[in-house]
């Protein structure tokens, strides 16, 4: 299982990036994935996650902010991610779970003030 993200780079506070995490190895279109992120000095935290199905859920602190999608024609998920803020700088993770958890390198988001 390999999980590749890409996206990230620095932004204004306000501003927008779009993440992307291309999975192959497992069967994507019944995989459940989820993003977290990992501030400096901070514990990793779950942002969000969408089902095979499509059902999408969130972390409070970024509901209404960001938006997790998939393709599964591309064996890939998406975070959107609007009105940034500098309390989103973290390194975020795409993950999936089958039998044990798997996860990418990470992809670096920096949100200047």
């Amino acid at each position: 299982v390999q999980l590749v993200e890409s996206g990230g780079g620095l932004v204004q506070a306000g501003g927008s990036l779009r993440l992307s995490c291309v999975a192959s190895g497992i069967d994507f279109s019944l995989s459940m994935m989820d993003w977290y992120r990992q501030a400096p000095g901070k514990q990793r935290e779950w942002v969000a996650r969408i089902t095979s199905g499509g059902i999408t859920k969130y972390a409070e602190s970024v509901k209404g902010r960001f938006t997790i999608s998939r393709d599964n024609a591309k064996n890939t998920v998406y975070l959107q991610m609007n009105s940034l803020k500098p309390d989103d700088t973290a390194v975020y993770y795409c993950n999936t779970y089958f039998r044990v958890h798997y996860w990418g390198q990470g992809t670096q988001v920096t949100v200047s003030s």
